[in-house]
């Protein structure tokens, strides 16, 4: 095991010295390899073969230039990034980030992690990742749509439905994604549906896509709780972040009778005792793209209209992980949870964590929660049911075909049940029972390093 510890540690350190300012990627690198070594016992080969360094290496990174013309008329210029970062398993697939945070080593983490994660999903599927540093927050229409349009005027040289296939992350949603598509549309003058995932049901989506994330995140954490004899029913569920992931799981959980108290925003979180208003916060975050204090404020002012007591309070720059909860659900953004988060909530009696986000926790929460026997659903599990369903997307574009609702949900229970399977049982093969993480990696490793072994050296 030693010798094996080696090898990864000097894998490790090539990585840190070649992009010594990347300090998200170098977290995902760490953190994956360092549960391979008892896989690579096992298969000796991959070690032979390079497969590590070619692992950690993107295939192809593109960086380029976005200039566009404000309401005001003044030219700015964003960065734009995309990663195609591993295609030994299909088209490289993962989504676009707007958001001012973003930079090289973010969008290299997220499509090393989502290499893993589409490997988990059992669909023939790549992974990358791409976005750039754009707000979209506070910006009209009609900016937005002029950003899209000369970051898709660059970026439509390098996708394709057989090649690569952006979807939605942070500040993409419909309305980003409509205008990406209509300029590839007509740069490309043909109707390539299957080129961009996550769009609009009326012309080519999938239904269930909008609700996939946060659905199979909550359908992982049921199969976890299930896994301890207990159930959603009744549970205290906190739930960071309030976007699309983090609604969409707040109404997956209510669904299966959750008591969901708190929702948070990059301003504080709100806690609402009567359990979250789910149309409001629909209302609030995704059609007024308003802060969660206006959510607080509307829903006293409802209660008081109607003459009845509310509990709610909203936190300003609060935060969320001291409130005691048997489940917590991070789906705001990587590193919100730290190592004294995780020791807040062990002792307010937490149970399952399940990632709804990209590497939410820091290694010291997610070393926490393992060590107090707290059940932890790493985000490259827990939240692949955004990608597979837009994989299911890419099925019904490839096929001219368009599935109910219901057909999708069901689609989609099954490979995030799958998914937990399969980590329950790789963790058991491998000699660490109910170690989600080491499951999830080992699994997601060796079926990429199985198919680049077969495809040679490339």
């Amino acid at each position: 095991m030693s010798q094996m510890s080696n090898v990864l540690d000097a894998v490790v350190a090539r990585v840190v010295a070649r992009d010594p300012h990347e300090p998200e990627f170098h977290q995902a690198v760490r953190e994956v390899l360092g549960t391979l070594s008892p896989a690579l016992e096992r298969h000796p080969e991959y070690v032979e073969a390079g497969i590590l360094e070619r692992l950690v290496e993107p295939e192809r990174v593109i960086l380029f230039r976005v200039p566009w013309v404000d309401d005001a008329g003044h030219t700015q210029v964003n960065r734009g990034f995309r990663v195609q970062f591993n295609s030994a398993l299909g088209p490289y697939k993962g989504g676009l980030r707007f958001h001012p945070s973003v930079n090289l080593g973010i969008i290299k983490f997220l499509g090393f992690e989502q290499v893993l994660k589409n490997s988990l999903t059992g669909l023939p599927l790549g992974g990358g990742k791409g976005g750039s540093d754009f707000d979209p927050h506070g910006r009209s229409d009609a900016e937005v749509m002029r950003f899209a349009q000369s970051f898709m005027t660059e970026l439509s040289r390098h996708i394709g439905e057989q090649v690569d296939v952006p979807a939605g992350d942070i500040g993409v949603g419909g309305r980003e994604i409509g205008y990406l598509f209509g300029q590839y549309k007509r740069l490309n003058n043909s109707y390539s549906s299957g080129v961009l995932t996550g769009k609009n049901p009326e012309w080519g989506g999938s239904l269930a896509r909008t609700q996939a994330t946060g659905y199979g995140t909550v359908i992982f954490a049921q199969e976890m709780l299930r896994g301890r004899g207990l159930s959603f029913d009744g549970r205290r569920v906190t739930i960071s972040g309030a976007g699309n992931v983090a609604i969409y799981a707040t109404a997956k959980a209510q669904a299966l009778g959750a008591h969901v108290q708190a929702v948070s925003d990059s301003s504080g979180y709100v806690v609402d005792e009567d359990g979250i208003d789910l149309e409001l916060l629909r209302q609030v975050k995704e059609v007024e793209r308003a802060r969660l204090s206006v959510y607080a404020e509307r829903r006293a002012a409802s209660s008081a209209a109607s003459g009845s007591a509310t509990a709610v309070r909203y936190v300003a720059g609060g935060n969320i992980w001291d409130l005691p909860a048997d489940i917590a659900l991070p789906c705001a953004t990587q590193n919100e949870l730290t190592e004294a988060d995780a020791e807040t909530l062990i002792r307010n009696g937490v149970q399952v964590v399940a990632e709804g986000a990209n590497m939410p926790s820091t290694p010291g929460a997610l070393a926490a929660f393992q060590a107090a026997g707290v059940s932890f659903g790493p985000g490259k599990a827990a939240n692949a049911g955004g990608v597979a369903v837009s994989g299911l997307e890419m099925a019904q574009n490839a096929s001219r075909d368009h599935w109910t609702f219901e057909q999708v949900e069901a689609k989609l229970t099954d490979i995030m049940v799958a998914i937990h399977n399969t980590c329950l049982a790789t963790a058991d093969e491998y000699g660490t029972p109910g170690n989600y993480v080491l499951g999830a990696n080992i699994a997601g490793f060796t079926k990429v390093a199985r198919t680049m072994l077969a495809h040679g050296v490339i």
